[in-house]
């Protein structure tokens, strides 16, 4: 017996270690939507449909009723008598890959976060792995030629055409928000709750609420929830664009501050960072590229979960090493008012976009649920450091963005399932 003591942190680690193998597994060559059994069956059936298969193996297809006019739940229930009637199931292995193939971005979620939080030097911002470099930037922007890519001019065409979605994201995102969500919140918290959050964190909600949408974040979100890409692609680039007028005059109404902006300085981030991937995206659509990506379309979406989860990685590594300054009853506080917050507002504007009043598809009704829900720190942070530079509530004012930041990968992760069924549940 070995009798060695093995260190909790050890434990934790190898823990994580197994996780990502059997999700890195999941993400085989072999099609993600695909798994095999083996069984010691007669072999004569696979034998005539499938010749070149290997002697004692079946391959099933967890969409679709069958492969080759072979059935596959005949196939199942027969393997289920041979193992020894109704109880026996399927091995333990087979339904390990087809559950992580199903959760996959759940259980990444729960690595990158415990990841984060035993080793959080090595994914924040500056560290040997570069992952500002590496996912902030170069995958992100594969993720947006792959949008480009993927879509027919003619879908983006349609998405900016339809001023009626697209003028209702606006609207709420920079109307609704600071108006109606933003405005009553901080007066009610200050009138019936004044000990609850002090006055620099409660002007920090309210900037918040005058923030655009997440450019990267909610493109990410509808893809992996079936959604309308071309209607989030469209309007993350509107609602930023708006945002570099519509955001200062909004915190100028609010806090009456003089505002310069480096306008071009912005513009020109967002032009390279998502105009210009974009357009060569669509650039490829006319070269073998466009026949790559419809051959291997499984494996491309599950880079782009993958960059999401190095995302949700990084931002929780930076999370963890970075400092706010907060009273711990006052980051409680947030973090148990944001989450509720975001909740409440991915569930009602879902509601609200598919209501048949507005005549929205499911695609695009959960488009314009993350597009509506979202607040932007790629944006909000530099803009609330110029606008705010040198005062003395600067890092209160930038805590709640970057509270919820990371709180809207986990919310949005958790409620994709609700998304995703509702999708099939649409005729």
């Amino acid at each position: 017996m070995n009798n060695k003591n093995t260190s909790p942190s050890a434990s934790i680690c190898s823990f994580v270690a197994v996780v990502a193998l059997i999700i890195a597994s999941s993400a085989l060559p072999v099609k993600s939507d695909a798994f095999a059994i083996v069984c010691s069956g007669n072999t004569s059936v696979m034998s005539r449909k499938m010749p070149n298969a290997r002697p004692r193996t079946i391959i099933y297809h967890r969409r679709f009723a069958q492969i080759d006019s072979y059935n596959i739940s005949d196939e199942a229930s027969h393997f289920s008598k041979f193992r020894g009637g109704e109880s026996a199931s399927l091995p333990f292995l087979v339904k390990m890959n087809e559950f992580v193939s199903n959760n996959f971005f759940l259980i990444g979620m729960i690595v990158a976060v415990s990841f984060a939080k035993i080793f959080p030097e090595l994914g924040k911002n500056g560290s040997v792995v570069r992952p500002e470099l590496f996912i902030g930037k170069y995958g992100v922007t594969t993720i947006f030629l792959l949008s480009g890519l993927s879509l027919k001019l003619k879908e983006l065409a349609n998405a900016a055409a339809n001023m009626k979605l697209n003028g209702l994201i606006q609207m709420i995102t920079f109307g609704a928000w600071p108006f109606l969500v933003g405005l009553p919140l901080t007066k009610g918290i200050r009138f019936l709750f004044p000990q609850l959050l002090p006055a620099p964190l409660l002007d920090g909600l309210l900037i918040l609420c005058c923030l655009p949408t997440t450019i990267n974040m909610c493109i990410l979100l509808t893809s992996a929830a079936g959604g309308s890409v071309a209607t989030a692609l469209c309007n993350a680039v509107i609602s930023n664009l708006t945002g570099i007028f519509l955001t200062p005059a909004l915190l100028l109404h609010f806090f009456g501050k003089s505002i310069e902006l480096p306008f071009l300085d912005l513009v020109n981030k967002l032009c390279s960072k998502v105009l210009l991937p974009v357009a060569i995206g669509q650039a490829l659509r006319s070269t073998p590229m466009k026949e790559v990506y419809s051959k291997h379309t499984g494996f491309f979406k599950r880079f782009q979960e993958i960059v999401l989860l190095g995302i949700v990685w990084n931002a929780f590594c930076n999370a963890f090493t970075s400092g706010l300054g907060l009273e711990v009853k006052h980051a409680v506080a947030l973090l148990t008012l944001l989450p509720a917050i975001h909740a409440v507002s991915l569930t009602s504007l879902f509601s609200f976009f598919r209501m048949n009043l507005f005549g929205f598809s499911q695609g695009e009704a959960t488009a314009a649920t993350f597009c509506a829900a979202h607040k932007t720190l790629a944006f909000g942070l530099p803009l609330i450091n110029t606008i705010f530079e040198g005062n003395p509530h600067l890092a209160s004012y930038c805590a709640p963005i970057m509270f919820m930041h990371p709180l809207q990968l986990v919310i949005g992760s958790l409620l994709l399932p609700c998304f995703t069924e509702h999708k099939k549940k649409q005729p």
